[in-house]
């Protein structure tokens, strides 16, 4: 298919020619990851499908369907539903203050009380404010992306789900959220003289707060990420365990199933937060730097879809998708490593879960709508604002 063909709108939209345009490189590299969480999943639970593996690759199989699903979705819908569902997303973290509506588990109310299931917004919030963002730079110009009164409103539409789901409190969402909308900032061209005074103000409120508004459990996991040593057997165990489980892999690591550290459950949270660490052990230095070779793979694959779009909204949609991937892979890579505290960030797509697997692979699902659909146009304007 041409691409003089696929400009003209009866040719493009035709469904046929729609799935000719899925990046399948991309989609292999998504499952290839996936089929890999399920491998260690199985690994850990000392060669069972149950209890991970098997609601693993089933869940995959629904979010991947999903993905296809929504990679037909033409680009114009997913802008004017921008707005829409990021202000039902500030609602519904809101709500979660309601008595009777938030669920708290392990000292965190996190999840909406919805009766028959419980869902967590904060989830919903990291596309939500990616699609929000990439509207309302859609319709600024040059000068107000670059620096303006202006970028108040993208400040706020940061700032209010990061205090909302802080207070939680999910640092490790709140940083997510903080982070992708900063990295979207970035991308949609903030002067450079924002950034630097922006990072000095970060740099010197970090103490501040740490100890004035972090709650007290958070500041242990940061000072114990300072010196895990300090307390091997409380704060300092998972830290410790992980980069021994790590470093005991070696080059080849010790062979699928045969990992001492995870099979006999010294390493704590094997099955999500600290997977990598099991990776590392039963594959070694080769595998784990393999792994990181794919997550790498489709970030940059990502962000090439995202040069391709004709829309600002497009390209910038994308680049938040990509943003938080790569964010989710950072983080958590860092944190099993002992370079960042312990902030509950899960390895996407091979972690144990389903809520942060249906949210990475919603947003590749608005990737592959920008790949299909790269020659849409939109309207300007910022819309509500």
């Amino acid at each position: 298919m041409t691409a003089s063909a696929l400009t003209r709108p009866g040719e493009r939209d035709r469904l046929s020619v729609k799935i000719t345009q899925i990046d399948w490189r991309l989609l292999v590299l998504l499952c290839a990851i996936a089929g890999m969480g399920a491998a260690m999943l199985y690994s850990v639970a000392k060669g069972s499908w149950e209890p991970w593996a098997a609601k693993h690759l089933i869940r995959f199989a629904i979010c991947l369907v999903i993905m296809l699903g929504l990679s037909m979705v033409n680009l114009k819908w997913w802008f004017h539903l921008a707005y829409p569902v990021y202000f039902l997303a500030l609602l519904m973290l809101a709500a979660i203050e309601i008595p009777g509506l938030g669920y708290t588990a392990m000292g965190a109310t996190r999840w909406l009380n919805l009766g028959v299931t419980r869902i967590q917004p904060s989830e919903i919030m990291k596309i939500a404010l990616v699609l929000a963002l990439a509207r309302w730079y859609h319709g600024a110009t040059a000068q107000e992306a670059r620096f303006h009164w202006k970028l108040i409103f993208p400040v706020m539409l940061i700032g209010a789900p990061f205090a909302l789901v802080a207070h939680q409190p999910d640092l490790g969402s709140a940083m997510l959220l903080g982070l992708t909308g900063a990295a979207i900032m970035f991308a949609a061209g903030l002067s450079w003289k924002v950034i630097v005074a922006a990072g000095g103000a970060a740099v010197a409120g970090v103490w501040p707060f740490i100890q004035f508004v972090m709650h007290d459990y958070q500041r242990n996991r940061v000072l114990t990420f300072l010196n895990p040593e300090a307390d091997p057997s409380g704060e300092g165990y998972q830290i410790m365990q992980s980069k021994i489980a790590m470093g005991s892999g070696g080059l080849l690591g010790k062979g699928f199933g045969l990992g001492s550290q995870s099979q006999l459950e010294f390493l704590p949270e094997r099955h999500t937060d600290f997977i990598f660490a099991a990776v590392s052990e039963e594959f070694g230095f080769v595998g784990s730097f393999g792994m990181l070779l794919c997550y790498l793979g489709v970030i940059l694959i990502a962000l090439r879809i995202a040069s391709l779009s004709h829309s600002h909204f497009g390209r910038l949609a994308t680049a938040g998708v990509t943003a938080t991937f790569a964010l989710y892979v950072l983080i958590n890579g860092a944190m099993v490593m002992g370079l960042a505290p312990v902030v509950g960030v899960p390895m996407p797509l091979m972690s144990n879960g389903g809520t942060v697997m249906l949210t990475v692979m919603i947003g590749f699902g608005l990737v592959m709508a920008t790949r299909v659909h790269r020659y849409v146009e939109l309207p300007k304007g910022h819309g509500l604002f």
